[in-house]
């Protein structure tokens, strides 16, 4: 064998062992869907329970959304993450934090937020996602507060639904935060909580959720068993499943990663929700449309992760401001631009809608796009040349694709 065959075999052979290494992550790339359309989904936690200008928020926002339509006619459509109780601070300070309080959406006085959403629902621009009954675990909440002056203080001053003040740590919902590193929950509590979230959901709204929001993005296996056996159908995530806090109060002990459209052991459907706009936080819509226009180029969907505090907070105005702008802009950059609810795109993965693509050879291109952002693949590509047969096989994808268009 010459030397240039031999240096040929040790290139195809480098090849095959990078591609073998990443056989797994290649494939689920391949499986993942892609959308032959730009969808659009705004999604915003932590609605429930709260002053009237809680709901005079929502209400703006609903004529807000109502104001923008894709080129089907849907109008906007933001997905709200339900808080379905907040502490009853009074009751519990009665009580010097001995006992825990709730005050949920599903009682009188949470009659007026509930008649909004339902109200924005109605519209077809809300639709109603679970977030859990608190924001937090409420026997975390009193332990800590007998100790710690902060936690404490928010008990005795806060009306309850401002739970953006409580310490990172605590809000998380499905793991102990009492001690640091965090601990997971009995599971015969997990069941039982969820089943009270559940029911507390479906007296609110008149249906059991299909879709859950983990608070902070921290859940379990034994959290989305549980969920699953409830009804939920799909669970919204950071592109990870992280089960607890680290000993500096951090979201961590990722146990999986996640792709769109992948399926849970219990068989729930994943989303991924990777996008921010936090206008009260300074972001900008023109930042956030160069981050649409990569995912889209991706074949995925965009869902953007905002909170009720930039609607409720000192900076509202800007919030409103930044978001009609945001639904101008996008809808002017992609005259297709699809609007739908987190369950409707869910749903459509599952049964094959008409907004996926089919096409092996557009597939092809996006997958070949995907690949090259994992980080050290790309790098290897690089430095064996596999890079550049993927790009010369882009580019004839390309190519090809450009020219069916224009036949």
């Amino acid at each position: 064998m010459s030397l240039v065959s031999t240096l040929v075999v040790l290139l195809f052979c480098g090849w095959g062992a990078i591609l073998l290494v990443y056989r797994r992550r290649l494939l689920r790339l391949w499986r993942e869907p892609v959308l032959a359309a730009p969808v659009l989904i705004i999604e915003s936690d932590d609605w429930g329970p709260g002053p009237a200008s809680h709901v005079a928020a929502l209400d703006r926002l609903i004529e807000l959304l109502a104001r923008h339509r894709d080129a089907s006619g849907q109008a906007a459509v933001m997905t709200i993450g339900a808080v379905l109780a907040i502490a009853d601070t009074a009751a519990i300070r009665a009580g010097e934090i001995s006992c825990y309080r709730r005050q949920r959406l599903c009682d009188s006085d949470g009659a007026a937020m509930r008649e909004a959403l339902l109200a924005g629902h109605a519209r077809g621009v809300l639709a109603l996602q679970l977030h859990g009954m608190e924001h937090y675990w409420p026997q975390s909440l009193l332990t800590v507060a007998r100790r710690d002056v902060e936690v404490r203080d928010w008990l005795e001053t806060a009306a309850g639904s401002d739970t953006e003040r409580l310490p990172s740590a605590l809000q998380s919902r499905w793991t102990d935060v009492t001690t640091l590193p965090s601990r997971p929950l009995p599971e015969a509590e997990i069941r039982a909580a969820v089943a009270e979230e559940v029911a507390c959901f479906e007296a609110s709204f008149g249906a059991r959720p299909l879709v859950a929001v983990p608070p902070t993005f921290v859940w379990t296996e034994q959290v989305e068993r549980a969920w699953a056996e409830a009804g939920v159908r799909v669970i919204i995530t950071p592109g990870r499943r992280l089960t607890g806090r680290d000993h500096a109060g951090q979201p961590g002990g990722c146990d999986r990663d996640i792709l769109n459209g992948e399926c849970g052991a219990s068989g729930v459907r994943y989303l991924v929700r990777d996008l921010y706009f936090e206008p009260a936080l300074g972001h900008r819509p023109e930042r956030l449309c160069d981050e649409l226009a990569r995912h889209f180029a991706l074949g995925r969907p965009a869902l953007i992760e905002t909170h009720r505090f930039n609607f409720t907070g000192e900076q509202a105005e800007t919030a409103y401001a930044a978001l009609e702008t945001l639904l101008e802009q996008a809808r002017a950059r992609w005259p297709g631009l699809r609007f739908m609810s987190a369950e409707a795109l869910a749903a459509g993965q599952a049964t094959g809608a008409e907004w996926l693509v089919r096409d092996r050879a557009r597939r092809l291109e996006v997958w070949l796009r995907r690949a090259a952002r994992i980080d050290r693949l790309r790098k290897l590509a690089w430095s064996s040349g596999l890079a550049l047969l993927a790009w010369a096989l882009l580019a004839v994808l390309g190519a090809w694709r450009r020219g069916g268009e224009q036949g």
